[in-house]
């Protein structure tokens, strides 16, 4: 089960009747025909359970009985597209849920009712997810959260709404539409204690410090590897400096604090500075032993 999917249902379990909910489903999954007896509306989603919570809304708030259908995507995932469908009453529920303008070109935006009024903000936030929401899965380490809206003056209202709460909301322009995201993880975990989604929340922020724990991890790995490579290298190039001296002028002709680092570092090929200023008798510091060591090397140079 996809994030996206465990969030909706969280939502699911947590909704009740709603009006700015309903409201928010209907205007970005919501379409109008005409028969001769009147205006129809029909409203889609692949998800079988926000299609029942749809109905439940319909039927709890205007006593009406929507007919639940359903037909198979031709493509290749082969997704059931679920139509919630009313043929009675759609006159006076778009009056009643503000949305007649909306569905006649006459207004794309957000209600002000609904900006101004937290409670109704949440409410309307919730639906939105429901209807076009995604959220990727935080396991991937990156983080997004993007609505579409068909409108882009609706994605900007969007954005709007959730910079109300203090989310750093951002719209782009889409196929078809807009976006309207949020990229940073903070503001994911925040939208969702907008929207009731504690669970998930949590859920999201546990994964995300694993993953920040597992790169502490790695990068303190990587940069411990880099110290041992870089000790290495170090250490074969002096050793193979003494052996040069070795062979030509021999260590006897060095002074003998000089011979006696080069002996030790011979014998402790892998010992970082500090190990080797240990050994040293009597023991040395990490910059007295580095001294002898470029000293060393120095004089294999000249030779």
């Amino acid at each position: 089960m996809s994030f996206t999917i465990k969030v909706k249902e969280e939502i699911l379990s947590q909704s009740g009747i709603d009006k700015s909910e309903l409201s928010a489903i209907i205007k970005m999954s919501g379409s109008l025909g005409l028969t001769g007896q009147g205006l129809t509306l029909s409203i889609t989603t692949e998800n079988a359970k926000i299609a029942r919570h749809i109905y439940n809304l319909i039927e709890g708030i205007y006593n009406v009985v929507p007919e639940i259908k359903y037909h198979q995507k031709t493509n290749l995932k082969k997704n059931r597209v679920y139509t919630v469908f009313i043929d009675k009453d759609v006159n006076e529920i778009l009056s009643d849920l503000q949305l007649a303008d909306s569905f006649f070109g006459i207004e794309t935006g957000i209600k002000p009712s609904i900006l101004e009024n937290d409670d109704k903000g949440r409410s309307y936030l919730r639906g939105a997810f429901l209807a076009t929401g995604t959220i990727r899965d935080p396991e991937s380490g990156k983080y997004q959260l993007e609505i579409f809206s068909v409108y882009q003056d609706h994605a900007e209202d969007l954005a709007s709404l959730m910079r109300k709460f203090m989310l750093d909301a951002k719209v782009i322009e889409h196929k078809n539409g807009a976006v309207t995201y949020l990229q940073k993880a903070e503001d994911i975990m925040d939208f969702l204690i907008v929207i009731d989604a504690m669970d998930c929340r949590q859920a999201f922020e546990e994964v995300k410090i694993m993953r920040e724990t597992r790169n502490d991890v790695n990068r303190a790995n990587n940069a411990e590897t880099a110290n041992i490579a870089k000790t290495i290298t170090a250490s074969m190039k002096t050793i193979n400096n003494i052996i040069k001296i070795m062979d030509t002028v021999g260590l006897e002709s060095l002074p003998i604090e000089l011979q006696q680092i080069a002996q030790i570092r011979v014998a402790n090929p892998d010992s970082s500075i500090q190990q080797l200023a240990d050994n040293m008798e009597p023991p040395l510091t990490k910059s007295g032993v580095n001294h002898r060591l470029r000293r060393l090397n120095k004089i294999a140079e000249e030779l």
